[in-house]
């Protein structure tokens, strides 16, 4: 008397592998949108920021390359300065402020950093050129509300401005 697993009476019961990996998928997919709805708005502001600042001190490193002059970048109550300030035009004039106005930023004294010609130390600046290789500089950026979350922005002299995320 031995039944098949196949008739109705005598079916297995139980999940198939095929359906075990769809609920697991499933699983996956809402973990990640959970994951990515709970990240933290201020770490994502300040990593804008600093892309934003990378870009620009590529853009004056460049600029100090081409013209022969130095340019030095400035943390300012505000926001940030260039000296000198970048070309710009009527319509858009150079940029000095934030994207979010709770952003701060310290420039970290590294090994190697040259004196500044402009009456103020070294650690106050970023010297941007206008040699090929520069010293190793880095520039830390905070939230004002939250200075525990931050976001360096370091090179070392021969490559481009990179973020790095967590604490320095």
């Amino acid at each position: 008397m031995r039944r098949s697993l196949r008739s109705g009476t005598g079916r297995a019961s139980g999940f198939t592998l095929l359906e075990l990996l769809v609920v697991l998928a499933i699983v996956a997919l809402a973990s990640a949108g959970v994951g990515f709805a709970l990240r933290d708005d201020t770490t994502t502001r300040l990593e804008r920021d600093a892309q934003r600042l990378g870009a620009l001190l590529e853009a004056a490193r460049a600029q100090s390359q081409v013209t022969g002059v130095p340019v030095r970048w400035y943390a300012t109550a505000q926001g940030f300065r260039f000296v000198p300030e970048p070309p710009s035009t009527p319509t858009e004039p150079p940029p000095r402020q934030w994207l979010d106005p709770d952003t701060r930023a310290e420039v970290e004294r590294l090994p190697g950093a040259v004196a500044n010609d402009m009456g103020q130390g070294a650690g106050d600046s970023l010297l941007l050129g206008p040699e090929a290789i520069i010293a190793p500089q880095a520039v830390t950026l905070f939230a004002a509300s939250q200075p525990e979350k931050r976001v360096r922005l370091s090179t070392d002299g021969l490559r481009p401005f990179a973020v790095q995320t967590g604490t320095p």
